[in-house]
């Protein structure tokens, strides 16, 4: 069964994303602050959270960014009331994988809950799929169709990061952190580079796009068959 981590102040809406998760056959728990959720995660397993962000104590931005500081990567998507790209962007710098808009649609809620999971089942596995494209980490190999090949490891650990999350922007600081490391003198330019001759391998996919988004970073987003 998994579990689930609702992080709220609102307690009507705490107890209804609690009744319909457990109805749908989620374990959930439930936190009325970021700072209260802190002390679950350290002591229970979750699967993935659903955290609203205006919250007293510690919001929701501070709680994922304390859980991404700390290493933990349990898919998070939190809830907003307001409805601008400079809320959205803060959400996704920190580390927030998905939003939901208040007021929320608890069969959306249950939609996105269920596609997290299912993301998070694919990178415990190491391997992704997008469409017809399957990428396999342990060997940086790329399936497409009948055809197989093996991408230059930082192209492949590019790909996979943004393939592991579909429509979530990453910077390219998040990207050189990831695949050049912390320590790394690399200019930054060289995610451009890297990200330029994976548009040109896969000039011809249909199943997938990666998109820059201008002062911010890139996404991959799925092609309109996925």
């Amino acid at each position: 069964m998994f579990k689930v981590l609702i992080v709220e102040d609102d307690v009507e809406l705490r107890n209804l994303f609690k009744r319909v998760l457990e109805k749908n056959g989620y374990m959930v728990f439930t936190a009325c602050n970021g700072k209260e959720a802190l002390f679950i995660t350290e002591s229970q397993f979750i699967d993935i959270i659903i955290s609203d962000i205006m919250m007293p104590v510690m919001d929701g931005y501070e709680f994922v960014k304390f859980l991404r500081e700390a290493d933990n990567q349990t898919p998070v998507i939190l809830i907003t009331a307001k409805d601008t790209f400079a809320d959205m962007r803060e959400g996704f710098v920190v580390g927030a994988d998905d939003y939901l808009k208040k007021p929320v649609d608890v069969n959306e809620m249950l939609l996105r809950v269920s596609a997290l999971l299912r993301r998070a089942k694919m990178i415990s596995e190491k391997k992704q799929v997008v469409g017809k494209i399957e990428l396999f980490a342990e060997s940086f190999t790329v399936k497409d169709g009948d055809e197989e090949f093996i991408l230059p490891q930082k192209e492949f650990l590019i790909l996979y990061k943004l393939a592991s999350y579909p429509g979530k922007i990453f910077t390219k600081q998040q990207i050189m952190d990831e695949v050049w490391g912390y320590e790394t003198d690399t200019d930054p330019h060289s995610v451009e580079v890297h990200v330029g001759r994976l548009r040109e391998r896969f000039r011809d996919c249909k199943d997938f796009e990666i998109v820059t988004i201008r002062g911010v970073g890139y996404k991959l987003v799925k092609g309109k068959n996925q």
